[in-house]
């Protein structure tokens, strides 16, 4: 979760570590550091908040290098504070590292180290005992050292490590945590993610699971757990820099809703021939492979998981083989019929979330086949997956998700559609229908977005209340669910979703006088029914909010203001009826005064249990 930068060159590490940093700052922003070998010894910088406070930090002093690790902290183990950010250093501050993950046996290495060698801690955090630890085992070899720390720890990690004694150098380990290393003319660099680099570099080593990375100026090694030397293709970054700025945008989660249209055409019209045919590319499953399927396990966290609940009613309509839709922190822990007639979807926007990595691995060890639906190149699940199928939605940076769940759901229908066509279970002419439905979603969302003056007025009305209920039927009931989700992520608000029949089983006792009620009702045969639900809320005294298809003016009956979306088919109504959502939550929060892209508590990519 957290962010990692290093800089070995000829320029000034301090410069490029920190505008890396704040190109990671979605990974998370409680605290920030950098140190630097300099003048043989090793200095460190942080301080708890924001990067710019470091930046106020470092301009009192002209503290630069040509080595550096820098660090933008999510707290896990110790409260956000000076003390406990990164870098963290041993005893006599002749190593350094910073580190994102945990270290699940700290408290052991902990307790060892005080034991053993006298060793006396500052921090709270599980991330120190990993400086002393090297320190400890620091001979003259820092490459030895590491490794011997390694094996030692138990847990994920991304760590880089530098030592006074070898200052043209930066040492760097991954497992489970996502970690690059860029390759430049007279200098190289490491870091967490893409952004960090994209303004230096284009050429990149992907770095995988168990591998040590040795950079200096002139060269990158890269060694398996082993200590053999591993020879690695280049990735070559094809994003365009400006995607990942603001381009006059207040934040970026108002710039990502708005690209939607595009990620959403890029994504479509990319997997269709000359004549309108979908080509999956990345994926090769024919008849007889489908046919083998007797079950579908589409896994997930967060917003991710809301999409795959989309997909699941797609795939069973479709292909006609039953959907279970679970959270991957829960899938990881049991044990689920899996085996090789299964085929488990894993959906991530980052492709490094541990929890659906390792749901993942573990239905691969039991014979799945694997297809990832990921928005990043190279990812780990990406990798590790039998098919990928990548969503074009460009660089995400707002922390809430907008772009990436509805590229993710039109991936899930264009599978669905893919399977039951190849199956048979899906007529010809349905299947042209509803590309040519699909086809016209980019048009119908400008049109939404044309509306957005007026849910910015009606965020305005709403922007005190406490409690927001979001209810819908069918497919309305997972969009509900993410807009519940992107109201309580990026303005605190307590909202909470539910599909809308289950309220009189408990939860229609909490509807009080004034309680907003956000009713989904864009599903034309369950438009009555949503009518009905309608009229339970309201005879309790709330004010509802209503979104339903151009032409359904039944509703305004029932409702106090009513959204409306371009009319369309039922089953792809998400992709259209989660972007009012989006936008009501991204004005409420912004009336609230809260930190739209980097809410509190919060990171972009959950590389932790």
């Amino acid at each position: 979760m957290c962010g990692i930068v290093g800089y070995v060159g000829n320029g000034s590490a301090r410069e490029t570590i920190i505008d890396g940093l704040k190109k990671l700052e979605y990974r998370g922003y409680d605290s920030s550091g950098i140190a630097f070998c300099t003048d043989g010894k090793i200095e460190i910088r942080k301080c708890v908040g924001r990067i710019h406070n470091l930046e106020e930090l470092l301009s009192k002093e002209t503290l630069d290098s040509h080595v550096g690790i820098g660090h933008t902290r999510w707290a896990t183990h110790g409260a956000p504070s000076d003390v406990n950010a990164h870098p963290h250093a041993n005893g006599d501050s002749s190593i350094a590292i910073v580190h994102n993950g945990i270290i699940e046996n700290y408290v052991e290495i902990k307790e060892w180290l005080a034991q053993d060698y006298g060793v006396n801690f500052l921090s709270e955090t599980d991330s120190e005992v990993i400086a002393h630890l090297i320190g400890v085992y620091y001979n003259g070899n820092l490459e030895d050292a590491v490794y011997k720390a390694v094996d030692k720890m138990r847990g994920a990690y991304a760590l880089c490590v530098i030592s006074k004694n070898e200052p043209d150098k930066i040492v760097a380990v991954r497992k489970d945590a996502p970690l690059i290393a860029g390759i430049g003319h007279g200098c190289n660099f490491i870091a967490s993610d893409i952004p960090a680099l994209l303004k230096y570099v284009r050429e990149i080593y992907l770095i995988e699971n168990n591998e040590t990375v040795v950079i200096t100026a002139d060269e990158i090694k890269i060694y398996n757990a082993q200590r053999e030397r591993v020879h690695r293709d280049v990735f070559h970054v094809t994003w365009d820099a400006d995607a990942a700025e603001k381009d006059g945008y207040s934040h970026f989660m108002l710039k990502e809703i708005h690209e939607q249209p595009k990620g959403l055409y890029e994504t479509l019209h990319r997997r269709l021939d000359e004549n309108g045919e979908i080509v999956l590319d990345g994926i090769s499953m024919t008849k007889a492979d489908i046919e083998n399927f007797n079950k579908v396990y589409i896994v997930a966290c967060g917003t991710a998981y809301h999409a795959g609940l989309v997909g699941k009613s797609a795939i069973e309509k479709m292909a006609h083989i039953p959907v279970e839709v679970e959270v991957a922190s829960e899938f990881r822990y049991r044990d689920p019929f899996v085996d090789d007639k299964t085929l488990f979807i894993a959906i991530s926007q980052s492709g490094e979330t541990l929890d659906t990595l390792a749901a993942l691995r573990e239905a691969k060890s039991k014979g799945a086949r694997v297809l990832s639906v990921v928005n990043v190149v190279g990812s780990s699940v990406a990798r590790e997956s039998d098919d990928v199928f990548y969503t074009w939605a460009g660089p995400e940076i707002a922390v809430a998700s907008t772009k990436a769940y509805t590229t993710q759901l039109m991936c899930m229908y264009m599978i669905a559609l893919y399977m039951g066509r190849t199956k048979g279970t899906v007529e010809e002419s349905y299947y042209r229908a509803f590309l040519t439905e699909l086809s016209e979603i980019p048009e119908k969302l400008k049109a939404v977005l044309e509306n957005e003056s007026e849910i910015e007025a009606l965020a305005k009305e709403l922007y005190k209340k406490e409690q927001v209920f979001f209810i819908g039927r069918g497919p309305d009931a997972g969009v509900s669910y993410e807009g519940s989700l992107k109201l309580k992520e990026i303005s605190y608000i307590n909202s909470f979703a539910i599909a809308a029949g289950e309220l009189k089983h408990g939860t229609i006792a909490l509807i009080e006088k004034d309680t907003v009620v956000v009713a989904l009702a864009t599903q034309d045969k369950l438009f009555e029914k949503m009518l009905s639900n309608i009229q339970e809320v309201k005879a309790r005294g709330a004010y509802v909010i209503g979104l339903a298809k151009e032409g359904n003016k039944e509703i305004e009956k029932q409702a106090d203001k009513v959204i409306y979306i371009p009319d369309c088919i039922d089953e792809i109504t998400p992709l259209l009826s989660v972007v009012p959502l989006q936008i009501l939550a991204y004005y409420i929060a912004k009336e609230r005064g809260c930190d739209i892209d980097k809410p509190k508590n919060l990171a972009k990519s959950v590389t932790v249990e």
